[in-house]
């Protein structure tokens, strides 16, 4: 499949967190590049696997085939920079809302 390790780890956090509400994911590297790729990572929700399943996608075969790259074209996810000119590492970014905020 295509993809890099950061939409592996992307894929495999959706469906860890499938129908859990109040978490985002995020892991991009730093580069703007994730394996043989334009995207430089990818960000999922509790949402991510169970959409993926509405379109009649399994996520589960993705990750199998390490084909997280196919997976976020398809349900959408993909974080895209292009090149950023550095590489500090990759950054895997969790956000987790506990009680509703009101803004």
């Amino acid at each position: 499949g295509r993809g890099g390790r950061n939409q592996e780890f992307a894929l495999s956090a959706a469906l860890q967190i499938e129908g859990v509400e109040g978490i985002a994911i995020a892991a991009m590297g730093s580069d703007g590049i994730d394996g043989p790729t334009d995207a430089a990572g990818a960000v999922v929700d509790g949402e991510t696997a169970r959409k993926a399943r509405e379109m009649g996608l399994d996520p589960l075969c993705f990750l199998d085939d390490n084909n997280g790259y196919e997976f976020f074209k398809a349900v959408g996810g993909h974080i895209v920079t292009g090149p950023t000119g550095t590489n500090v590492n990759d950054f895997y970014i969790a956000v987790v809302v506990t009680e509703e905020v009101a803004w």
